[in-house]
């Protein structure tokens, strides 16, 4: 297997960690951390496909985009969640579902 095969291999790996955890866990921090899984799995792909097609300096300045998006979406992300904390004393996503008002 190539190198590209063995990265491909590692960031659908990554991906489908987060995927499950995203589909197992309740608490809000751990839902951000699952994402991040995703984003680093996506970014590794990103990486992967630019070396495997020859360019890849265009695998890494599209894989710093998207840690620099991702960094800014996990920034908010994490904010949101202690605002919730802070209002509603918890972080199950499943008793901030039946939350009325």
């Amino acid at each position: 297997m190539s190198g590209s095969g063995i990265l491909f291999l590692v960031a659908f790996g990554l991906a489908g960690i987060g995927l499950g955890g995203l589909l197992v866990t309740r608490n809000l921090i751990k839902l951000i951390v699952m994402l991040q899984l995703m984003a680093k799995g996506a970014i590794l792909a990103l990486a992967a496909a630019g070396m495997a097609s020859g360019r890849p300096q265009t695998g890494q300045s599209l894989a710093l985009t998207v840690i620099v998006v991702d960094a800014i979406v996990t920034v908010v992300a994490l904010a949101l969640a202690v605002q919730v904390r802070r209002r509603c004393g918890t972080l199950d996503v499943r008793e901030l579902g039946t939350l009325k008002g």
